[in-house]
């Protein structure tokens, strides 16, 4: 059974820094595609980073430069670094898992997996 648990939202000031992590269960994590996304408080569903497992990496041209996907395959675990926070960044960001590679954001078009979510708030 896929289970994906993010932790690490909270509230930052802009220009603040925080970490997202994404512990992932129950298939072959290094062997999967994962990836973030993220939903504003305006309902706007964002994909904004993916790795896969050749190691490729996109991310989303509001975070480019600002974010940073990585992975710790010995603890089955998705990281996003998050610097230079700004206010616009505030959203419930989601951890998921697909099977597919991150070539032209193929496997966020419809991610198979999702977490439950973890909350940011950045004020000015």
């Amino acid at each position: 059974q896929v289970q994906l648990v993010e932790s690490g939202g909270d509230s930052a000031q802009a220009g603040g820094s925080l970490t997202l992590s994404c512990a992932a269960s129950g298939f072959k994590f290094n062997a999967w595609c994962m990836g973030w996304f993220r939903k504003t408080p305006g309902n706007q569903r964002e994909a904004i980073a993916a790795t896969d497992s050749d190691g490729s990496i996109i991310y989303g041209n509001s975070v480019k430069g600002r974010f940073t996907i990585s992975t710790d395959n010995a603890k089955n675990t998705l990281y996003l670094q998050m610097d230079s926070l700004k206010p616009e960044d505030t959203a419930m960001y989601y951890c998921t898992a697909d099977e597919g590679e991150v070539n032209d954001w193929g496997c966020m078009t419809r991610p198979a997996y999702w977490g439950q979510g973890t909350q940011v708030t950045v004020s000015s």
